[in-house]
Order: structure tokens, then C-alpha cells, then sequence
């Protein structure tokens, strides 16, 4: 059970902590709240003290509170603090160390981790003095998951939507399960599809969403180590720890070249990406129009590079799992890629299963290596199988 403190300051998504709280509750934490004024025009405290059983935190001058010094109880009490939705002004007040009302002077007390979730308007969050703030927070640690883009409450699409939930609470339970036990190593992940053009419109790709490399880019990072993520058509980057260096590429030839460039500096690599097999032998320069005269086109594909291939030729040190998604003969087909590419690891997974498959949530893996029978872990989150991934590798690099 983890002691939570929910702050909730004035904007109109204060309404969505709510849910995120009972989120919190079903997990069996224990959450308390603590509000600016301006979140109360949003949503009552009442709502909040029913829920917790608690008092909410939202006046330092309080008779009531007074007696306790109820922001340092408060900040002394909490394991970990989230702020939602982070208006502006908070961000500001965070960043410049001000301690004016409730909510900032308990998280200037407070030596908990720290959770900022930003949402507001498209054009305050794209100010120069936003940005600079949220660099400030970054710089002090502080965890950030960037808004994202949609339909806003003015009426007009921008990016200033508070993320999903799920997605804060995803990250609330990376953070809580940091340590620090990879600190001083450097760590490479692959996440995402490549892109392979046929023309200027088309191209050749997969159902990757990139969620299982974003996960085990996160446990690395929260284990302490440095960690560089090259990521290729990745659904989203909301939930990135924000300590993680991001390369974006597009081809299996642009990722080949980044891994390449990083690999020989790193203690291990996980390639998590889902590389595409094949790529047009030409591309056109233009978009191929239909023919009438017939109802079939041929595309001439030749093979793409095999990075993992090319780094288990040249590895010294480097310890490298590489990921086997199929669709059948799963263990002959993964004990073959172990073998033939010299991995230390291949992390196989039926993405034909339901529940299981690209995009989804969870996923069921089968670790093969080459001194040990194949162990099949059962369905579970992607971000326990990438905390177990991580437990392995630190296993053999420590």
C-alpha cells in the first residue's frame, strides 16, 4: 500500500482526479487530496473527503488545520504526489520554488516523488515560459507526462488534453517501483514499427504500437540506468520516462544506422522493435496510379538490414535480447533466431493470441536462452514483463 496525495488545481479536467483517486483505491493505496482554490470551483472538496474518509487539504490559515501545520503533515505523509490536471500557474509555482497556497507549499515540503500531469490550453502549454518551466521540473527530477492533442475544451483541436487515467496510473506505479541498481550502466531499446515506402504516400509496415519497448525502456530507467530509446512508429511517447533519450527513425535502414552508432557505448540491448522483413527494391517518386488495363501490381522487395544479426556479429560485452513475434512454431522459430543471431536472449510471443497481440496491454512471452529450458511466463502486464525483462539483464551485467 502506497500513501498518495492527489493535488488538484484549477483546470476544467480537475473533475477526471476523481476517477484517477478510485483508480488509486482499487489498488489498495491510501490517497488523501489537496486542492488549490480554483480547483474547488471545479469540484467540491466534499466530493473528495467522501471518497477518502479524510479532510482535503485546501486553506493554509484554517483554524481546523492550523494546530497540525497541516501542509508539512501532509508532505511528511506522502509516498508519492500527483498533480492533476497541472494548470500553468502550478507549473510555475513548481518550477520557481513558490509556496503561496496549499497544494504548492505541501510540494515544496515534500521530499516524495513527484508526478506533474500539464493540461491547459494549446497556447499556453506552447509558451516559452511553459516550456521553460517544465524543463525547470525535469531538470529537478520531477516526473512529466506531456498533454496530449485533441479536441479541447475551447472548442477547437490542440495539444493540452489531459492523458488518459490508465496512462497516470501506469507511470504512478513505474515511478513507485524505481531503484537503483543499473546505475552507471547504459542501456539501448528498439520500439515501434519501421516504415518502408513504396511511394510518396504508401508504404509497408506493421501493427507495432511500441508499447512493450516504451515498458522496458521505462524499468530500465527506473532501475537507474542510462537509457537511450530508438523508437520507429510508436503509438505514444505520453508515458516515456522523461530521463529516457529519444531517437526517432522511420526505416529499418535509418534504425539500423542509430543502433549501430549507439551499440558499441552500451551494456546492453533490448530490440523490442518490430522491424519490417522487406522494403521496395525502388521507390517511386511518385504516387502509382491505378492502371486500367489490369488489376494487379507488382512490387519487387529485397531483404532489409537484420540489425540484430549485425550486432550479435560484433558484440564484445554487450549483453542482447532480441523479440520473436510470430504466429506459429513459436519455440522452433525463436530458438532459431537465438542461434542464428547470437542473442543472449529471445523473448518469444504468439501475437496471434488474443489479449495479447500488438497494441494490447498484456502479453505472454516464452524466454529462450541457449543454456536453460524455455520458461513460459504466464499473461500479465506488459510493464511486469518488462520488469522482469530488466531483472534478467541485470542479472548478467551486474
Amino acid at each position: 500500500m502506497t500513501r498518495v496525495t492527489i493535488h488538484v488545481t484549477g483546470g476544467i479536467a480537475a473533475y477526471k482526479a476523481v476517477s484517477l483517486l478510485r483508480l488509486f483505491q482499487k489498488n489498495g493505496d491510501d490517497v488523501r487530496v489537496a486542492m488549490t482554490e480554483s480547483a474547488t470551483k471545479f469540484v467540491t472538496p466534499a466530493t473528495f473527503e467522501a471518497l477518502t474518509k479524510q479532510p482535503v487539504l485546501t486553506d493554509l490559515w484554517s483554524l481546523a488545520q492550523k494546530a497540525k501545520i497541516a501542509h508539512i503533515e501532509l508532505a511528511d505523509w506522502t509516498e508519492l504526489a500527483i498533480v492533476v490536471p497541472a494548470t500553468a500557474n502550478t507549473i510555475a509555482k513548481m518550477a520557481g520554488g513558490i509556496a503561496d497556497n496549499a497544494v504548492s507549499s505541501t510540494l515544496l515540503a515534500t521530499d516524495a516523488p513527484k508526478l506533474v500531469v500539464p493540461a491547459m490550453n494549446s497556447h499556453m502549454w506552447a509558451n516559452e515560459a511553459t516550456q521553460r518551466n517544465i524543463a525547470q521540473l525535469k531538470n529537478d527530477q520531477v516526473n512529466v507526462i506531456p498533454p496530449e492533442t485533441g479536441h479541447l475544451a475551447e472548442g477547437y483541436e490542440g495539444t493540452g488534453r489531459m492523458p488518459a487515467i490508465d496512462t497516470i496510473f501506469n507511470m504512478a506505479q513505474a515511478i513507485l517501483q524505481s531503484d537503483d541498481r543499473l546505475v552507471g550502466k547504459k542501456i539501448l531499446v528498439t520500439a515501434g514499427g519501421t516504415q518502408e515506402d513504396i511511394d510518396p504516400v504508401r508504404f509497408i509496415g506493421n501493427h507495432s504500437s511500441g508499447k512493450m519497448g516504451i515498458a522496458i525502456a521505462n524499468a530500465a530507467a527506473q532501475a537507474g540506468a542510462s537509457v537511450t530509446l530508438i523508437a520507429g512508429q510508436v503509438k505514444n511517447l505520453a508515458t516515456l520516462d522523461s530521463r529516457i533519450l529519444v531517437t526517432r527513425v522511420t526505416s529499418t535502414n535509418d534504425m539500423a544506422q542509430a543502433v549501430k552508432h549507439d551499440f558499441t557505448d552500451v551494456d546492453a540491448l533490448v530490440m523490442a522493435a518490430a522491424v519490417a522483413d522487406f522494403q521496395p527494391i525502388t521507390r517511386a517518386d511518385q504516387k502509382i496510379k491505378k492502371n486500367p488495363d489490369s488489376d494487379e501490381l507488382t512490387l519487387r522487395l529485397r531483404k532489409t538490414p537484420d540489425i540484430l544479426k549485425q550486432v550479435g556479429q560484433i558484440k564484445r560485452h554487450q549483453f542482447v535480447v532480441g523479440f520473436a513475434a510470430e504466429t506459429q512454431n513459436l519455440l522452433q522459430n525463436a530458438n532459431k533466431k537465438l542461434i542464428q543471431k547470437n542473442a543472449d536472449i529471445i523473448v518469444a510471443n504468439n501475437v496471434s493470441n488474443p489479449g495479447v497481440g500488438f497494441g494490447s496491454d498484456d502479453n505472454q512471452v516464452t524466454i529462450l536462452t541457449r543454456n536453460h529450458e524455455p520458461e513460459k511466463w504466464p499473461k500479465m502486464s506488459k510493464q511486469l514483463v518488462a520488469k522482469k525483462i530488466i531483472d534478467l539483464i541485470s542479472d548478467q551485467i551486474l
